[in-house]
């Protein structure tokens, strides 16, 4: 007598990593209907329609990248199907390449018609990233609108992104110091949604602890926590108390690694004195694929070398960015969560990582994708872990198509 089928797919005999519902062992992952269904200790394999054996490697929700641009009216962005499925990224979020005058634009040709789950934060400023002018004019911030604009596509948009405003000229009556921070700060607070700020100190009309001690809400994020230009660690290599102080008047600290956020220097002696960024992300664009980010994997990989556990480095690849853009649905594989998954092979050895200062660190440890699946569907698969040996393939695979009509 025939079992009846009761998954699509069953991923048999991997180490599961599932922060969110603290499962942290060897389980078998069940799938029907593009959603989870089973996660247990032995799913008997008659049961499914496709087994895949992922022993030897690590079944994680599928990973969270809350920094990225991806909008490809902006000359730098990638294409997230092309670039972040090969690490395990099932949703990504777009930083504020779109402002409200393009957004819609950006959703047509790009959020509808990606694999990749994109979510946005919206700039402030009216044409966004796409238009840079417009990211230095406060008359172009407008927050009401952008306010409503998010209100409407409140599926999508999940907060306001402040960036790159007034970064080196002198202040005058036009470009008040905080006219970006705070235009964002009222259009999150119109629509009830976090800001995430790209920021540059200039003191002391514009001090980095006015940022996070005053200007920013709890809930509000810091994206390029470990950046170069901010005072975070003291000669003596010590964090700076104001930086406790805001994590704990409920600021977020992002990682948003790009080509210039991201120096060991700042990373290193935070971590060990006990700072750590509450979400791990890239800041992928074209200026930095090739290097020193190169992907999301390779940026989680070094916060391994730094010291950061695996469980933690998936904690804040899918759990804490989930939170923070107000969308506890991802990020997780409970029963009836979408089907997004990242199948990871663990990796020790001697590996070099490199950050924006073109320094390097040598590490021991780094993570590789070796199958990502998203809405229950295999999108990367690069090694044929779903896939027969060639000489078992099936009828069809032998059967040459003909040429005539």
């Amino acid at each position: 007598m025939s079992v009846e089928k009761i998954y699509d797919l069953v991923l048999k005999g991997g180490h599961v990593i599932d922060p969110f519902n603290k499962i942290d062992g060897k389980m078998d992952v069940g799938i029907k209907d593009r959603k989870i269904k089973n996660v247990s200790v032995d799913i008997p394999s008659d049961t499914a329609v496709k087994v895949v054996d992922v022993s030897d490697h690590y079944v994680t929700p599928g990973i969270i990248d809350i920094h990225t641009h991806v909008y490809t009216a902006w000359g730098s962005s990638i294409n997230a199907d092309m670039h972040l499925l090969s690490s395990g990224v099932t949703t990504t979020v777009d930083a504020g390449t779109a402002g409200w005058k393009n957004f819609i634009n950006f959703k047509e040709t790009c959020i509808d018609r990606s694999r990749v789950r994109i979510l946005a934060f919206l700039n402030i400023a009216s044409g966004g990233m796409v238009l840079m002018d417009t990211e230095q004019d406060p008359k172009e911030m407008q927050p009401k609108i952008a306010a409503g604009v998010a209100e409407t596509y409140s599926n999508i948009i999940v907060g306001i992104k402040a960036a790159h405003y007034w970064t080196s000229k002198p202040w005058d009556s036009e470009h008040p110091p905080w006219a970006s921070v705070e235009s964002a700060v009222y259009a999150g607070e119109l629509c009830g949604k976090p800001v995430m700020v790209d920021f540059w100190p200039r003191p002391p009309e514009r001090p980095y602890p006015d940022l996070i001690l005053k200007k920013l809400r709890p809930g509000d994020i810091h994206t390029h926590v470990f950046a170069q230009q901010f005072p975070i660690v003291d000669d003596k290599g010590k964090v700076y108390d104001y930086m406790f102080k805001a994590r704990d008047r409920g600021v977020i600290f992002d990682l948003g690694h790009g080509a210039g956020s991201f120096w060991f220097r700042n990373a290193v002696p935070a971590y060990e004195d006990g700072f750590y960024p509450d979400s791990i992300s890239t800041d992928l664009h074209t200026g930095n694929i090739n290097g020193p980010v190169v992907s999301m994997l390779n940026t989680m990989s070094k916060m391994l070398s730094i010291g950061m556990p695996i469980q933690e480095v998936i904690y804040r690849s899918t759990v804490t960015p989930a939170k923070e853009i107000g969308h506890q649905e991802l990020g997780t594989l409970s029963i009836g969560s979408s089907a997004d998954i990242a199948v990871l092979k663990y990796h020790e050895g001697k590996f070099g990582f490199t950050d924006c200062g073109r320094a390097k660190m040598i590490g021991t440890k780094k993570l590789e994708c070796i199958m990502t699946i998203r809405a229950g569907d295999i999108v990367f698969d690069p090694t044929g872990l779903s896939m027969p040996e060639w000489k078992d393939a099936p009828p069809s695979y032998w059967v040459i198509p003909s040429l005539q009509k």
